[in-house]
């Protein structure tokens, strides 16, 4: 992660903030280490709560279990369908 600059949530997982950080990988953090600018969640997240009234927020499509273990296991179909969904919803493409 760079200090100073913008990162996009594209979800959250237990209260943590799911981010793509500079090394391509949708990793998860603490709120408390980002100053938030924007507020408003994409309207394609599907949210959900835990027992203990914890947030899950994501695009449906990754709004399953062991969805981004898959991802970091290499699992080529998912790593596939993250990088178009992540493209097509927020923008973002993996860097060269």
């Amino acid at each position: 992660m760079t200090v100073g600059k913008t990162y996009v949530v594209i979800g959250i997982e237990a209260d943590h903030y799911r981010i793509i950080n500079d090394s391509d990988m949708p990793c998860l953090y603490s709120p408390l280490q980002f100053e938030v600018v924007e507020t408003e969640k994409p309207e394609f997240w599907v949210t959900e709560y835990g027992e203990d009234q914890e947030q899950y927020s994501y695009p449906k499509s990754w709004n399953k279990l062991g969805f981004f273990e898959d991802f970091h296991d290499g699992n080529s179909e998912v790593v596939s369908q993250f990088w178009a969904e992540c493209a097509a919803l927020y923008g973002i493409s993996k860097s060269v």
